[in-house]
């Protein structure tokens, strides 16, 4: 769309010219010529394409993120603002969805992505909902639908970690512990908040590989988006170390 823009600014340019040199050498009628295409070009069509260019950054037609956003640090994003810029492809609304990204070195930082979205994953992106996004230094990002599921693992752990949102032994039983299902006997809040998070007392059930059980209650900082996932109840897959069951790490999804 940019080298399409860029070339009929050139055209129009050159039209412009001719219509310019055409008029100051002919009579008083011959301002009304064939290059007035060049003035009409730079007026009219040429910002439209440059602007639906800048509305189009970001995206590629693949789907994926767009070069720009190749290699570009992951981040866990917050969904603080969403807004239709005008834009559809294919009946996909655009949307610019402005974004708190956590990085993975425990900043947070404002970002705004723009992203062409299915009418049916709309409720993913309403505000509140945490996405995984590519960032960029001047505040652009891109959801990052190009990371395979153990990288976006990684980076959340690492954001939980920075954060202080979970400890060493936690992540590390996330990565080496074995996995098991945990029946939510109870999940009381404390009634402390840790960032955004609420800190909530779990009671869990642990069912070990060999369909033996162990009970455990903890205290962990969950989102707001993993509390219906850890009503009592709910079943749920949980990590554990077989030589000390003193803690588990249960795995909730990352968007809901």
């Amino acid at each position: 769309m940019k080298a399409l823009a860029w070339t009929m600014l050139i055209v129009g340019v050159i039209c412009t010219i001719g219509y310019i040199a055409h008029g100051l050498t002919g009579d008083e009628f011959s301002w009304l010529n064939g290059w007035m295409a060049g003035p009409m070009l730079l007026v009219f069509f040429v910002p439209s394409l440059f602007r639906v260019a800048r509305m189009m950054d970001g995206v590629s037609a693949s789907g994926r993120v767009h070069r720009v956003f190749r290699d570009a640090p992951i981040g866990i994003g917050r969904v603080v603002g969403v807004a239709r810029t005008g834009l559809s492809v294919n009946d996909r609304p655009q949307l610019e969805i402005r974004l708190e990204v956590d990085t993975t070195d425990g900043r947070t930082l404002p970002a705004t992505a723009r992203e062409l979205v299915d009418l049916t994953d709309l409720a993913a992106v309403q505000v509140g909902s945490t996405l995984p996004v590519r960032y960029l230094p001047d505040g652009r990002a891109s959801i990052a639908a190009d990371a395979p599921p153990h990288v976006l693992q990684d980076a959340l752990d690492r954001v939980q970690l920075a954060k202080g949102l979970v400890t060493e032994k936690q992540l590390h039983i996330a990565r080496a512990g074995v996995d098991a299902q945990a029946v939510v006997l109870a999940m009381n809040p404390t009634g402390e908040v840790r960032l955004d998070r609420s800190v909530v007392r779990l009671a869990l059930r642990v069912t070990r590989p060999d369909g033996s059980r162990f009970d455990v209650t903890q205290e962990k900082a969950v989102p707001p988006t993993a509390v219906p996932q850890l009503q009592a109840g709910s079943v749920v897959r949980v990590k554990y170390l077989p030589h000390d069951e003193s803690e588990v790490t249960v795995l909730t999804r990352l968007v809901p």
